[in-house]
């Protein structure tokens, strides 16, 4: 930029621009649908100058420090991804459920019972989704935690509740032990889901936030990619304990968060909120950033840290109007996120290709080749969501999972039926369809959900933000997991054409109300809902009202 040319950051922060420029009527095309193109064009001017100054006009670069705290902070996200990959192979072992589940064991030996509900068990679908449960009520105590103690000792409290509900895991000998596996597993990863990317947002340079934070969503893939090659491999011990060791080495990676946390420095937003202590702030900004030019930062954390100090209740303040954005993201986003119905995946793809001919071994092996396209597409999306945008990932994704589920209920409804075996060519073909079905979650709604409701919540309602997030994650697990070898079993393939309506749903409330928020500076995050052609009617009644009140208070 020449010195002739105007700085665009100065004025697009101004009062002139909560504003728009020009009228947007929602009545002035003949559906009512709006003007779209110049939706589309005030949002690009909205976020122009943000990109343009890369990042906010923060200086700063990727740092050795910034990637050694995230990764270790990030790995948390491989206990989450272990125990949706190790419930499915665990469940679809002969030795566990003969052991536990007897009556689901007869019922796959039973040639007269339904392909579609071999795996229908109330006592099953329990032990599978009570972690779910435990997790979305740890999630809303860990916020008080994080918002008072700090990220780390929440990661601290999360993956030493793991390592004990492992060791049940491991040792379990009746059903109740393995209920408390799945309690205590739970309310580790309700608070390691509630800090962690909360954790990897703020340390991260704004204009590589999405690449980093969507490192959680790479080691939740990794995490499932362990856990079913490991189920490969110990469903071959003739002894038939092999489960033993699928559930009790969820204690390695929760080893390694808790060992790895006690080392994590706080985040700078933190530091600042607890006490205001600008000093230690700075000097861990410009370890992070790489450069001692971090006033511009450090000012907008002092600024955002003295506005959280004024939030006693964020849960309460969320509700707000001008925070109904924030709550309606955070509310939606993960909801969809487990209606496109990659936990149904997580949970129950080696079950399913079993249901569909395949042999025990060949089930799992099937399922780590779906994880195999899921994490090379998480890699992907690390690489090009900083470039390319969220929206544009949530879009594309979305049409590609619509035509995945579509795909896999056709093939289903016409070949295979409630007895008899699909034939191979088939099976395979769905096996192929369900890669592309992960590969597209795993390049969109899988990294986004953690990453978008994190950075568009200004720093008061932050944890509860991210709570909110999580707890709707583990109730929708919980729900889906619950009713979805039920519905199965009633439904069939119509199942899948269920899952297909609802992305088709997500996808359009993208379109419309989701703006782009690649590179922002998360404390300087409010301009884009008063650019935004639904959301400033909204946030900008709202300021409208508050200087109305500043008006009139002195003829009172």
């Amino acid at each position: 930029m020449s010195a002739s040319t105007p700085n665009p950051i100065p004025l697009l922060f101004s009062n002139k621009f909560t504003r728009p420029t020009h009228s947007l009527s929602l009545a002035s095309t003949p559906a009512g649908g709006g003007n779209w193109k110049g939706i589309e064009e005030e949002e690009s001017m909205a976020i122009g100058a943000f990109v343009e100054s890369g990042g906010g006009g923060y200086g700063g670069r990727v740092t050795p420090f910034v990637v050694l705290t995230c990764v270790v902070a990030g790995s948390g996200g491989i206990l989450f991804g272990y125990d949706l990959g190790i419930s499915g192979g665990v469940t679809s072992m002969d030795s566990f459920l003969k052991r536990f589940f007897p009556g689901v064991y007869r019922k796959k030996q039973d040639s007269n019972t339904s392909h579609y509900c071999q795996f229908d068990s109330e006592l099953l679908t329990v032990f599978t989704s009570s972690l779910y449960i435990a997790g979305l009520v740890a999630t809303l105590f860990a916020s008080s935690v994080t918002r008072r103690y700090g990220r780390r000792t929440s990661m601290l409290i999360g993956g030493t509740v793991f390592i004990a509900g492992s060791v049940f895991g491991g040792a379990a000998v009746n059903v109740f032990m393995l209920l408390m596996n799945r309690i205590l597993l739970g309310v580790g990863l309700g608070f390691t889901n509630q800090s962690i990317p909360l954790y990897l947002s703020e340390m991260a340079p704004p204009q590589y936030r999405g690449a980093i934070n969507n490192g959680f969503e790479l080691c939740i893939s990794l995490g499932i990619l362990f856990a079913n090659v490991l189920n490969y491999c110990v469903v071959k011990i003739t002894a038939g304990w092999g489960w033993r060791i699928s559930l009790s080495m969820a204690a390695l990676p929760a080893a390694f968060l808790t060992i790895g946390a006690i080392f994590l420095p706080e985040t700078p937003s933190f530091i600042i909120e607890r006490d205001g202590d600008t000093y230690k702030a700075r000097i861990l900004l410009q370890r992070l950033r790489g450069t001692t030019s971090v006033q511009k930062e450090l000012d907008d954390l002092v600024a955002a840290g003295d506005l959280s100090r004024t939030v006693q209740y964020p849960f309460r303040n969320i509700f707000k109007r001008k925070y109904r954005p924030q709550l309606v993201i955070a509310l939606l986003v993960p909801f969809f996120n487990q209606l496109t119905g990659i936990n149904v995946m997580n949970f129950y793809a080696p079950v399913m290709f079993r249901t569909i001919g395949l042999k025990e071994s060949a089930s799992l092996l099937s399922s780590v080749v779906t994880r195999l396209c899921a994490t090379s597409a998480n890699i992907i999306a690390m690489i090009v969501v900083d470039r390319f945008g969220r929206r544009k990932l949530f879009l594309v994704g979305g049409i590609q999972m619509i035509f995945a589920q579509l795909a896999v209920g056709a093939i289903l409804a016409a070949e295979f039926k409630d007895y008899g075996l699909m034939d191979k060519e088939y099976a395979y073909l769905v096996l192929i369809t369900m890669c592309v079905f992960v590969a597209g979650f795993a390049w969109s709604w899988g990294p986004l959900t953690f990453l978008v409701p994190t950075e568009i919540c200004p720093l008061e309602i932050r944890s509860a933000g991210q709570s909110i997030v999580v707890a709707v994650i583990f109730l929708m697990t919980f729900v889906i997991g619950q009713t979805f070898l039920a519905v199965l079993c009633r439904i069939k393939s119509g199942t899948f054409f269920f899952f297909a309506g609802w992305i088709c749903l997500m996808t359009v409330f993208v379109y419309f109300f989701l703006p782009e928020t690649k590179k922002l500076p998360m404390e300087q995050m409010e301009q884009v809902w008063r650019k935004h052609w639904f959301w400033k009617k909204i946030v900008g009644e709202e300021q409208e009202e508050k200087q109305a009140g500043k008006i009139a208070l002195p003829s009172m």
